[in-house]
């Protein structure tokens, strides 16, 4: 049930949806569908509609007047490419968070309060008035008893009920849309709301923000082409955040990098760089590098602030888009088709052939551009919205990298027009599958697993025996109890040899390596004793990878 509150704020939002011409998205609900026509039949209408700025432009501006959380909303909803149309995205896109300050006395409160101490036992000075003002938090320059200087930032006060508010209203507006937009089962409004929702609580809490900040700061540590400022934990509560204060200049700002003689290209280069460094390498990236969060200082190198928003993937989502991206640039699309089958991102029973043809459709006419000109964002973006018609889920983590890549790719081509993305990025993404399924993967797991292999070999011969000797009378069962117990029993059989190829190769593995480790006796010479090792070593090796692979 809505709350008079609620309901007061709901009929503002009305008021200034039809302020900015935006009356359609009112009369289009079930409610009002029957009475539309007398908005036609109205003069007012026709005078004013000839008026009105473009539709997507009047969406923005009811946005800004909103406030800040719808704001911030737009911002987000801007990176949902695989549900909006590109006009409305580009124009949300625009959306900055230039939001009034509040005022300087009841930040040094805030942080009195955080601290249990008056502001001037904790630190030599605070300017009150903000440095900069987003719609969360606002941000205070300031100097530690030994003279760091810091930026100290600081939630606004009683954010956290207005969000809470107004998320709760941006509920109840798209679970109306969802029942009675046309369009609300394709757009599925209340998922993109509680994505917002979950995003937009995180960045409330600065010791998240801050932890953030301090691995990404241990990832980059001495590098020469980006720098993270160090956080001051001691400092740093749930509502403040204190930071070393950078000096750069605005990346945004091409004027003054020239000026001071930075490389335009370096600069786009490198951001290339970073990006897929921190994917790959890292797999930790900011998702939130928008040009008002970077610097860059005179030496060309580039510094990273506010890291409210940060993104990782597992290794088969890294996989899934290093193989997508080096697919679609070999114009493999089968394999595109086949990797979204094969990692379970569209329905098993989906047609290889039929999902090829269709990605071929929105891809082939991306190659009719330079190379130098193709947007890996919207290649990625392309592929979901032809992935969604053959039901494909797209996971958050995969829009928050689409979303940072199409920043970056905006970035790197403002700096430096002529950058060649795919020349800078191919590197990583060949250097990174040849790790993943190279002999140097194989060791490395191989190391990771060892100390779990050594703990159960000893136990392995008795196992072995115990295995063969119930086969041989007929006592091997596996008893299963699954919802789905059916097609584990038509699998048993499978398993069960399976499992007798891992104990039979783990026990010749171990005892050829013991042969080789105990070395010869009296009645074996050195040469029968290594041949032996070795044999029984390699053909237990290759029965474990044999069964491994099966498995």
């Amino acid at each position: 049930m809505i709350r008079p509150k609620e309901a007061l704020r709901l009929l503002h939002i009305n008021w200034v949806l039809l302020r900015h011409g935006l009356d359609e998205v009112i009369l289009a609900t079930h409610l009002f569908r029957p009475v539309r026509f007398l908005l036609y039949l109205s003069p007012f209408y026709w005078l004013r509609r000839h008026k009105l700025p473009p539709y997507p432009v009047r969406i923005r501006q009811a946005l800004e007047d909103l406030g800040p959380i719808f704001i911030k909303f737009g911002q987000i909803l801007s990176t949902r490419r695989d549900l909006l149309p590109d006009d409305i995205a580009n124009e949300l896109a625009k959306l900055q968070d230039a939001v009034p300050p509040f005022s300087g006395q009841k930040a040094r409160k805030i942080i009195e309060h955080a601290f249990g101490h008056p502001i001037e036992d904790v630190l030599n000075s605070f300017d009150e008035k903000p440095l900069a003002s987003a719609s969360i938090a606002q941000v205070h320059t300031a100097e530690l008893k030994d003279g760091k200087q810091v930026v100290v930032k600081v939630l606004r006060p009683d954010i956290e009920r207005v969000i809470r508010r107004d998320v709760g209203l941006l509920y109840i507006i798209a679970g109306l849309a969802d029942r009675y937009w046309k369009d609300g089962k394709r757009l599925r409004p209340v998922e993109v709301v509680r994505d917002y929702e979950k995003t937009i609580l995180d960045e409330l809490d600065m010791q998240r923000e801050a932890a953030n900040a301090a691995q990404l700061r241990r990832n980059w540590e001495g590098s020469d082409i980006l720098f993270v400022p160090e956080i001051y934990w001691d400092y740093t509560r749930t509502n403040v955040l204190v930071m070393e204060r950078i000096h750069g200049i605005p990346v945004g700002n091409i004027a003054a990098l020239k000026a001071a003689g930075i490389s335009m290209e370096q600069l786009g280069t490198q951001g290339v760089e970073i990006f897929f460094t921190q994917v790959f390498r890292d797999n930790f990236f900011h998702a939130d590098m928008h040009p008002g969060n970077i610097f860059v200082e005179p030496s060309g190198r580039y510094i990273a602030v506010d890291f409210g928003i940060v993104g990782s993937l597992t290794t088969e989502d890294q996989r899934y888009l290093a193989e997508n991206l080096l697919a679609f640039f070999n114009r493999d699309y089968y394999r595109v088709a086949e990797l979204h089958v094969e990692s379970g991102w569209v329905p098993k029973g989906t047609r290889v052939e039929e999902f090829e043809s269709a990605i071929r459709s929105v891809c082939e006419p991306i190659f009719n551009k330079p190379l130098s000109e193709i947007s890996f964002g919207h290649f990625l973006l392309n592929l979901f919205q032809t992935a969604r018609r053959f039901d494909m889920e797209v996971q958050p983590q995969l829009v928050l990298l689409q979303k940072t890549l199409l920043y970056i790719e905006g970035l790197g081509r403002q700096l430096y027009p002529e950058l060649d993305l795919w020349a800078t990025a191919k590197p990583y993404l060949e250097r990174w599958m040849k790790d993943q399924v190279g002999p140097k993967a194989f060791t490395r797991k191989l190391k990771k697993n060892l100390p779990k292999m050594t703990e159960y070999a000893a136990d392995m011969p008795i196992l072995l025996h115990k295995v063969l000797v119930d086969a041989s009378e007929g006592r091997l069962e596996l008893n299963w109890k699954s919802e789905e117990l059916e097609k584990l029993r038509a699998d048993s059989k499978k398993h069960q040899r399976n499992l007798i190829g891992t104990i039979s190769g783990g026990t010749l593995l171990i005892t050829g390596t013991l042969t080789l480790l105990l070395g010869p006796g009296q009645l074996l010479s050195a040469a029968v004793v290594t041949t032996a090792g070795i044999g029984l070593t390699a053909v237990g090796g290759l029965t474990l990878l044999r069964s491994w692979l099966k498995g």
